[in-house]
């Protein structure tokens, strides 16, 4: 990316580092003409720096760095800016769909006469395959291998359609299956402290690196002191055409960290700690700086894992400065020294770096943490807000069973066939070592290895029930725990390698053991995991368990041993050593001094200079896919994988006015907190949903369905699976769980009744309550719901990603007014709405809906229209961001 704007303020300077001139956007120099930037967050003046950067008198204007800069008069803002990023980083599971749209509107300009190669990303994007291996087989020295050789079986065919996207596209780089995790590979590998390139002129021009991915844990590279955030698909797709990011200057929430942790504590802790607390604050749509005199005590890793949750505690981004131990990481990584001495001199000289003595910044609000005060904890068992001590969590859990799982016998205990042992609710059959998040984090991935090393010592196994993995973010993971003599500890254990990648935290947990999944589901046992992942929603980590706890990875191998999350964890014995004497959590668990004197060696910049040396080439199997570029994709008629979407079937260059919503009919009912997850689920399909219907009408085997992720390249099986989760609740469906619906008094899949609905030409809604669309930034919740025939979603609150999607696809999202919600007007499903005047809608403006009940009798109640800014707005009337850009390119 180069400066592109015309530096009417003048901020353009130069500075000698690394033995060369290098230009860039001076923030003291904007001070002098807009007013001091001193007390500005770290996050706002690198949207500054942006603003002077692209400044051209048309799409970024001098009044945009000035409304920055003015911001901190009230610590908030309603100018909206554009903002150009850096880069963009995707993952497979929404990386494909991205492709397919990439694809099609080469498909779609073209048809408009326009030039196919006017698809391309204008600025670099990395896309890593890390959602597709699942924990297929576990437990064996051959797990790695027989979970890759499944993975390239079930998705050939998208990988050869990324691997052409990856020769028809400049700019666009695939990093092949088995690598890593897609921030952990951002973190270790593609991230710049500062980045640098040439403008027009030839001149080397520096300036923050800064990102937008197409997952929402793209937030972890904030812990580099790299600003990014998670997008939707279709809004990733537009940054790399060159289309800005159009947002409101956010609300800076500022969270002071002091003292240390204390002996025995993780960063897991700490992190569940903080999404607890800053869930209870609010921060959605905010952004996140973390500051103070505790920063200086967290290792990057530490920062990182923060970072990675600003999803969970419902941040746009949580941002760490750079200081000497972001440079100190960046050695360690293999970072080159004049990039390491570049971004030492341009975040000193541009107010980035972290000084103690630096004048404390202003925020929209505030809350402190003394580190000294956090316990062991765990989240759970179906959001990550939901932290419990790790003392309090087996009462906790016996709670639950009768009040939240609406158990009436919380003590049974059942045999499974063929074994020797029984279970009851709370035993944890799935105990995972996964994620981005903890896997980036060599303290907490060395202290599980030591817990396995003293736990075999001391002759103790894992229960039988316990299905157990290693999913590591990056191959580096496995080099160090080599390096540290522990992964034959972890493998005795039953924690071998299954892949490197996202696995059970995006549920490609693998199937549970048959006998084990009969005893459960036939008996309504509500059995439990255990992972050291991002995610616990319901439905989520596998259909089969019901409970789901985040923990640290030494946690999830304590919880291995004792089997169960009904015991107390310090009071009860994880079992019998070989002397025959009990074996407590304290007796494995390690102290600092042996973790910190474990890794001393074990992690080396060799490390990661080796492993990342030929990152894009991939293994034999990757390299002997053989596809070639070319300026339009030949589909394949058929394909269950990869299918040309409908989007821009019979566009025009001029779009048709947007029409009113008349007497819409109610698809859903739903209550709070309905997840990404609930309205687009990434995990198996069933057999008897529609989508697993039409997958068995195209003569696809049950064994080969895979996942609604990995078909997130065909239109006909995400359509189907919209609002298919096993767990939603649809108020209309009489109590029956599932994505049913009713029409016309019967109970049906709601795909089924969506089609009903559009052969009558009957426009749909659906309503919901607080944090609607909370968790990841798939694309498709908002594609399927507009497929269905959804033409807006009435709800009390949105998360920030989900409700710029549905702008991008069409869908209009309008939030009921304070005080009002489905409660207070007594709504039951059988009532249609009436939205006029949606062709003149501005943002944000109020809306008044006209509802009628199944009685006749007719009512009106005020919305507030969520398009928030001027340019969702052109978006919107043209149908979707994609038919946007796609029109602008082909004029």
């Amino acid at each position: 990316m180069t400066a592109v704007g015309n530096d009417t303020l003048g901020t353009r300077k130069t500075m000698s580092v690394a033995g060369k001139e290098i230009a860039y956007y001076s923030l003291a120099a904007a001070a002098e003409k807009l007013g001091d930037v001193s007390r500005l967050p770290m996050t706002l003046k690198v949207l500054l720096e942006n603003m002077l950067r692209f400044e051209d008198g048309v799409t970024v204007m001098a009044e945009d760095a000035q409304a920055v800069v003015d911001w901190q008069k009230h610590a908030k803002s309603t100018a909206e800016i554009q903002y150009r990023p850096a880069r963009v980083l995707m993952q497979d599971f929404t990386g494909v769909p991205a492709v397919v749209d990439l694809a099609a509107m080469r498909d779609g300009i073209k048809a408009l006469g326009g030039d196919p190669q006017k698809i391309n990303p204008q600025v670099p994007v990395h896309l890593v395959i890390d959602h597709s291996v699942m924990v297929d087989e576990f437990g064996t020295p051959q797990a790695f291998e027989n979970n890759v050789a499944l993975e390239y079986q079930r998705n050939m065919e998208r990988y050869e359609f990324l691997k052409w996207g990856s020769k028809a596209f400049d700019n666009f780089a695939v990093v092949p299956p088995g690598t890593g995790i897609c921030h952990q590979v951002n973190l270790e590998h593609i991230a710049r402290g500062v980045w640098s390139s040439k403008d027009g002129d030839g001149a080397e021009v520096a300036y923050p690196d800064t990102c937008v991915g197409t997952d929402s844990h793209t937030t972890m590279i904030n812990g580099l002191g790299v600003l990014g955030w998670g997008v939707g698909g279709i809004e990733a797709e537009a940054a790399m055409l060159g289309q800005p990011v159009s947002m409101l200057i956010p609300e800076v929430v500022g969270f002071k960290l002091t003292g240390e942790l204390a002996e025995g504590i993780t960063a897991t802790d700490l992190v569940l700690t903080c999404v607890q607390m800053l869930r209870e604050v609010g921060v959605v749509g905010r952004f996140v700086e973390f500051y103070g005199p505790g920063v200086a005590a967290l290792s990057l890793a530490d920062r990182a894992t923060i970072a990675n949750m600003a999803p969970e505690y419902g941040a746009t981004c949580g941002f760490f400065p750079i200081d000497d131990k972001t440079l100190d990481y960046l050695r360690l990584t293999g970072r080159g020294e004049d990039e390491i001495a570049i971004t030492e001199a341009y975040a000193k000289e541009q107010g980035f770096w972290r000084f103690d003595d630096a004048p404390e910044a202003i925020y929209t609000a505030t809350l402190e943490l003394d580190m000294a005060s956090v316990v062991p904890s765990l989240s759970g068992p179906k959001l990550p807000q939901q932290r419990v001590s790790m003392k309090d969590l087996d009462e906790g859990f016996n709670n639950d069973i009768t009040e939240v799982f609406d158990s009436s016998d919380p003590d049974k205990r059942v045999a499974v066939e063929g074994e020797d042992f029984d279970l009851g609710h709370g035993d944890v059959t799935i105990a995972a070592i996964t994620s981005c998040t903890n896997t980036s984090n060599p303290n907490v991935l060395i202290a599980a290895g030591l817990v396995a090393r003293k736990a075999r010592e001391k002759g103790l196994q894992r229960k039988p029930w316990v299905k157990s993995s290693l999913a590591p973010g990056s191959q580096v993971v496995t080099d160090y725990l080599d390096k540290a003599g522990l992964s034959d500890d972890l493998d005795y254990l039953g924690f071998n390698l299954v892949g490197y990648g996202c696995t059970t935290c995006i549920g490609n947990s693998g199937p549970l053991p048959a006998p084990i999944s009969k005893a459960i589901n036939d008996n309504d046992l509500v059995a439990a995991s255990v992972l050291s992942g991002n995610r616990n929603f319901e439905g989520r980590v596998s259909q089969d368990v019901r409970a789901n706890y985040l923990a640290s990875p030494p946690l999830v191998v304590a919880y291995a041993l004792k089997g169960t999350v009904r015991e107390d964890m310090y009071e009860t014995p994880l079992g019998t050593g070989t002397d025959g004497e009990p074996v407590f959590l304290k007796d494995i668990w390690p102290s600092n001094d042996e973790i910190t004197l474990a890794m001393q060696g074990a992690v080396s910049r060799e490390m990661f200079e080796a492993r990342y040396a030929n990152v894009y080439d991939g293994d034999d199997a990757w390299r002997a896919i053989d596809v070639t570029g070319s300026d339009t994709y030949q589909w394949r008629a058929g394909s269950t994988y990869v299918a040309n979407p409908p989007y821009f079937e019979g566009m025009e260059m001029t779009p048709a006015p947007v029409s009113d919503i008349n007497d819409a009919k109610v698809l859903a009912l739903l209550g709070d907190s309905i997840t990404t997850d609930h309205i687009s689920p990434a995990g198996a399909i069933k057999a008897d949903s529609p989508a697993g219907e039409y997958l068995s009408s195209h003569q696809v085997a049950r064994q080969d369905f895979n996942s609604y992720g990995s078909r997130r390249g065909n239109h006909e099986v995400m359509m189907r699976g919209t609002f298919a989760n096993i767990r939603i609740k649809n108020q209309m469906a009489d109590g029956k769980e599932g994505g049913y619906t009713k029409y016309d008094g019967e109970i049906m899949p709601i795909y089924d009744a969506a089609m009903r609905h559009k052969d009558n030409g009957t426009p749909l809604v659906v309503i919901g309550g607080e944090q609607y669309g909370t968790g990841s930034s798939r694309d498709w919740a908002a594609k399927g719901t507009n497929l269905l025939g959804v033409k807006a979603v009435i709800v009390e609150s949105y998360e920030r990603i989900h409700r710029s999607n549905l702008v991008g696809m069409g869908v209009l999202p309008l939030q009921f007014a304070e005080g009002v919600n489905r409660n207070t007007l007594n709504l039951n499903g059988t009532e249609s709405f009436t939205i006029t005047g949606v062709a003149d809608l501005e943002p944000r403006q109020t809306v008044t809906v006209e509802m009628t009940r199944a009685d006749g009798s007719t009512e009106t109640f005020e919305t507030l229209c969520r398009i928030d800014t001027a340019n969702e707005m052109e978006y919107f009337r043209n149908g979707g961001i994609l038919h946007y850009v796609l029109r602008k390119l082909a004029g």
